[in-house]
This record gives structure tokens, sequence and C-alpha cells, in this order.
């Protein structure tokens, strides 16, 4: 079915599996104690589930390339001995293993951060030191003993990390390279940084070991590279000794989102089928492949020779072996929602997923089989009550679900209605599968009542019963022109052209977004390209351009009672994406309201303490949650028996990443 996506892939010295390139995370592993088994057992379970070759987190040739102090790197010998525990447990699945070397350069974390020239970057609060001519030449030398140590250690190969606007692409571009010696200048002055580095690693380790070098292809900022310059460096790297050519998509301080739920899936794979045929060794496309058919298509279309996925493996450890035996219907999607990967790493958590738990976790989360089964009921179709009922299930359990709707996902059939979430359908389509395959009896438009629970007979009740939206009191409340956030995205209720929503945290911003769109308009890779300002057609350094933007269909006020600015709560590594995406389509952001009344005229509100009129249709709410119905209570069963997770525990915030958490610790133990 994925013929391309599964043939193997002759580099000459090794043959492949296939052609998946299990992409660098950030997972934290490799700052925290022990991490280095934990990490083992990470890679180990995607080697066992036949990933072809692994690229590790990025590990610091020297203490100034580091994210922050005390970040992974690769010095000593005795850092050698900890990197064995990794590559010993991929290959013994027979796993391929790469370790990224990664200089931050002025995006460290640190007052030792260094860059070609003391320019701050706009996403960080320290300004580099200069780099001196000895700094650079020592820094070339501590890449080589890097890539060197790595050899010692049983890498299979090393992915020199040249984008996303570390170190090597700040050497490569005018924007961030303003020098004025041998290693500034003209471009060719300014790529003898990155040349240097791969022609002295090949020369060091030798013909057998895999250099995959990491090019900027985008860079999605002013005065970024020209596309006869990515050309250009690629040929150079290839003939420095580079066996692979991977895809670096837009510099972290862009303002076009990259990696975020809102690119279209396999969105950026054009600028990589732009450079096929420019070199002789293969290219790696990247960026939102997240399903077979995805990277297969990508493939089957020419844009490269392998594609690239690493948050997938953080959903789904058996991504690979679920394509080669035809159950791509049984993979946990990554949503790319960020929640518990990238925003754990930039809060210096460790690193796991919001759909899969296990990830970076898989030494402490075990999901054996039971040898004492229980008749258990859930309650609850939502993601607590999915990821409870079909774990419990799959360990050997009997189980029944129970909810009260005519369908499964809970929250997650109003997340998958807002442009850019869709892929929140995969999870539930997930979960309907594994009930499915693990027998889980449902019982949809069933409400648990107490006599129903009781009277079954059951062992263990876990109550998953979710939220509902919380009502405010103002006068017309109950005018029909008022509706809450489940009326719009569950019900689908007629909404006017102009609409104030009051509450601006995550769910207010969802709706703005939902009600903004054209109901019509299906965002694909160039109305997404146009919307952000990049250039598909590369005619200025960067690809940039002035964004195309659709204009909201309706006139939107997103209201909140505190002051500062809105979105204050929503993800460190997304927020921006939702507040710009909120600008370009106008909605008109007002904080310190105090709710007066709506009627016919309007919304009428204070702001600051001075009365207003907003002329709009409706008043739709969004203003929190509180817990839906706390059956728990009710039961007279023993206590120990009984288990609240999710919304129904804590309704502050709709929070499936600790929802599904919760679900997963509870049902590894029954």
């Amino acid at each position: 079915m994925y013929d391309k996506l599964l043939a193997p892939l002759d580099l000459g010295f090794t043959t492949l599996k296939n052609r998946v390139l299990m992409g660098s995370m950030h997972t934290m592993l490799e700052e925290i104690p022990g991490g280095n088994k934990l990490a083992a057992a990470f890679y180990a379970e995607r080697a066992k589930a036949h990933v072809g070759l692994i690229v590790t987190g990025g590990i610091a040739p020297n203490v100034e390339g580091g994210v922050a102090d005390g970040s992974g790197k690769l010095t000593t010998q005795e850092e050698v001995e900890h990197h064995k525990v990794i590559t010993e447990a991929v290959h013994e699945h027979d796993g391929k293993i790469c370790l990224q070397i990664l200089h931050t350069g002025r995006y460290a974390y640190s007052q030792k951060a260094v860059a070609p020239s003391p320019i701050k970057a706009p996403i960080n609060m320290v300004t580099p030191r200069e780099m001196t001519d000895d700094d650079v030449e020592r820094t070339i030398s501590d890449y080589i003993r890097c890539a060197t140590l790595a050899n010692e250690a049983a890498y299979d190969g090393v992915e020199v990390m040249g984008s996303e606007g570390y170190l090597i692409n700040q050497f490569i571009v005018q924007r961030t390279n303003h020098r004025t010696d041998k290693w500034g200048g003209s471009y060719e002055n300014r790529i003898q940084f990155p040349l240097r580095i791969v022609k002295g690693i090949r020369e060091a380790v030798g013909e057998n070991f895999i250099i995959i070098y990491r090019l900027s292809m985008l860079d999605l900022v002013e005065g970024g590279s020209s596309w006869d310059e990515v050309v250009t460096l690629a040929k150079a790297i290839e003939k420095a000794g580079a066996t692979i050519i991977n895809s670096g998509i837009g510099w972290h301080e862009a303002r076009v989102p990259t990696i975020g739920s809102v690119v279209p899936r396999g969105g950026f794979a054009w600028v990589t089928k732009r450079l096929m045929g420019e070199v002789n060794i293969p290219l790696i496309a990247t960026n939102r492949i997240n399903m077979p058919d995805v990277a297969e298509n990508i493939l089957q279309e020419g844009c490269a020779d392998m594609v690239s996925m690493a948050r997938p493996f953080l959903a789904d450890a058996e991504f690979v072996l679920k394509a080669m035996e035809n159950r791509a219907d049984e993979i946990n999607t990554c949503i790319a929602c960020n929640q518990a990967c990238l925003d754990h790493t930039f809060t210096m958590q460790r690193c796991s997923c919001i759909v899969n738990p296990r990830a970076c976790h898989e030494t402490e989360l075990v999901y054996e089989a039971t040898n004492h089964p229980k008749r258990i009921a859930v309650v609850g179709g939502g993601p607590a009550g999915l990821a409870a009922a079909s774990i419990a299930a799959e360990r050997g359990h009997q189980v029944h679900l129970y909810e009260a709707s005519n369908r499964l996902g809970g929250q997650f059939n109003m997340a998958k209605e807002i442009p850019g979430k869709e892929d929140y359908a995969e999870t539930i389509r997930y979960y309907t599968k594994m009930l499915k395959k693990h027998d889980v009896e449902i019982f949809l438009n069933t409400t648990a009542s107490k006599e129903v629970i009781e009277s079954a007979g059951y062992q263990e009740v876990i109550i998953a019963t979710g939220v509902k939206p919380r009502t405010l009191d103002f006068k017309g409340i109950n005018h029909p022109n008022v509706l809450n956030y489940r009326d719009v995205l569950w019900h689908k209720k007629p909404v006017g052209k102009s609409v104030a929503i009051v509450g601006a945290g995550g769910i207010g911003f969802d709706v703005a977004e939902y009600l903004a769109h054209p109901e019509s308009l299906k965002i694909d890779t160039k109305i997404y390209m146009k919307e952000w300002g990049v250039d598909m057609e590369y005619n200025e350094p960067g690809a940039t351009k002035p964004p195309e933007e659709t204009p909201s269909p309706r006139e939107i006020h997103l209201l909140k009672r505190s002051r500062g600015k809105h979105g204050k709560g929503l993800g460190k590594t997304t927020g921006w994406i939702h507040r710009s995406s909120l600008k370009k389509k106008e909605v008109n952001m007002l904080s310190e309201c105090e709710y007066i009344s709506f009627s016919e005229d309007g919304f009428e509100i204070k702001v600051h303490g001075e009365t207003k009129l907003l002329p709009v249709e409706n008043v739709i709410i969004c203003a929190g949650q509180e817990v839906y119905d706390p059956l728990s209570d009710k039961l007279n069963l023993d206590k120990e028996n009984i288990h609240v997770i999710g919304g129904a525990k804590n309704a502050s915030g709709l929070d499936a990443k600790r929802a599904i958490k919760e679900a997963a610790y509870l049902v590894a133990k029954i």
C-alpha cells in the first residue's frame, strides 16, 4: 500500500529499512539525571517498531553551544560512555541512529552565548558575544571532535544542524553575519563555516559514517538566503562529504508557523521538491507529515527521497510497523498541538505527548497484561474516558463505556471544527478503533445513572463525564441570541454577521477562529502560504512577502474581564500563532470589560469604566467550564473503587493533556 514509503533506500554503504527518518526532538531526556537510560528506552521502542533511521535531540559540541547552561553536550570520553547506552539499545533492534550536533549560537539561553556578530535575537534576552577568529576555528574543531566522539559511542552518523536560525545559519546569512573578516562579507566567505565543519567531519570519521546536513531551504526571515544561495550551498555541502541533506524550514524567530496544527499536512514539501535534481545525494522532506498516506504522496510526487517525522513518533512509537502491516487506522496520530512536547521543552520540562503520555516515560508508564481481569465501567466518552477504556481493555479488563450523547470524542468533537485543528478528529478515530479492537462495549445516548452503575456489579468505576459551559449573569442572558460555545460548535446554531465573544482563553480564541473563516474556504498549501506571507516563487531572499489575508465574514469582538493581553494562557509555542491569526482577521480585542445587558440593540458593556454599546447580533459565552455531573458523589460503592479523572475532577480548564495522562496512569495500575 505504501510502496515508496516502505521501500529500502540504498545509500551505498548501508540500506535503510525504509524511507522514514525519525527527526530530531528536544526531549529534555539528555538534561535530567539518568536521562541516558530513559532516552535509550525511548529510542529503542521506536527502533523495535522498524524506524529505519533515528536522529537524537540536539547535542552541543561545546559549552557555549547548549540551549541553556547544563544542556546535553558531547565533549569528553566520559560522556561517550553515557551515549553508548543509547546506541546499544537501538542497535539491539537493528536500528540506526545519528547524533544531532547543535550549536545554538545567539539562541542560547545563557550568558555564554556567542555568534558571528553581537546581534540579539528577538526571541532571546541575551546579547551574544562576537566570536573571534580563534573562537571560530576552535568551534569548527569542536564540531569535528563531537562527531569523532559520536563515532566512538557507536552512533551510525551525525546530523549537522545548519538551519532554524542556529549558529551555522547565523554565519550563512547577512541578517546575522556583519563580519568583515574571512568569515563574513561575500556568500562564499559566509558558507566556509559549515563547509569546513562537514569536510572536517568526513576526513575525521571516514566514508562509512552518515553525515546528514540540515540545510535551511526556507529561512522565512528578511535578510535570509536567496534560492540561488540555497542551491549553491547544497552542492557545496554534497562535495564536502555529506551523505544526506535534510530540509530546514524557517528560523525560530520567523513569524510564519511551520509546525503548528494550522500548517497544512506536508505543507512545506514543495521547497524540498524544488531542490530535487540539483544534488546527487538523498533529500529529506519534513514538517507536518503525520500519516503514512501524507508521506507516501510526498514520495510518489517526487518531492523528496525520504521523509522526516518527529512528533508523530511521540504520538505512536509503532507508526512504521503499523504502516507496514497495513494498520494505518490504528496509528495514534500527532495533532500538532505542541502542548506536551515543545511547550514542555521551552519551559524546561521533560517532553511527552498529549495523546500518548508514555512518550519519554516508557520505563514509568507500562501497560502490562493484567492477571486479574475486572469488570470496569467508564462513564464519559471524551478524551479521558476514551483513553481509560481503551487502555484498560487492552490490558485485558472487561470494559463498558457509557456516553450520554450520540457520539464519542467529547470536547474533541468541537475542537476538530476549528480551522487548523481538523486533526483532532484523528484522535477520535484512533480511540474508536482501539475500543472496537479490544472489545469495549459502548452505550451511546445512555446516561449512566446511579441505578445503572450499581445494578451492573462493576468492580471499578471511572468517572470521566467532563465539563459543561459555565453560565454568566447579566440582563438578557436568556435571550435566544445569547449562545455558549457548545451551541455554536456542537449544535451548530446560526450566528449573525456581528458577534461578541465573552472570554479570551483558549475556547474564546477557538470560537473566534471558527467564526472568522468563511465556511466554504478550505485552507490548502497555496492559500496558507499566501495568508502567512510565504513566497513560493522565492523572488526575494528568505522567501517572504506581504501576506494576502482572507477577510473575516463577520465583525468579531473578543472580550475579557481582566487586564493584559488576550490569550495569556495559550501554549508557549502556539499562542503567538493564534493571536497573529485573529489580528489578521481584524478581531477587536477588548480587556477590562464589565458585562451589563444584551438586547436587540446590541451588547452593553463597560470598558475601563466607560459604557459602550456593541451593535452585535449575538453574544457567545466562552467564560470557562464547570463539572458536568458529579456522579461519584451519588454512588454507594467503596470509594477506593471509584475514580474521577479529567474535567470531572477539575473543571478549571479544558485540559486534554491532563485528562488523558490521568486516565493512562490510573488504568495502568488497575
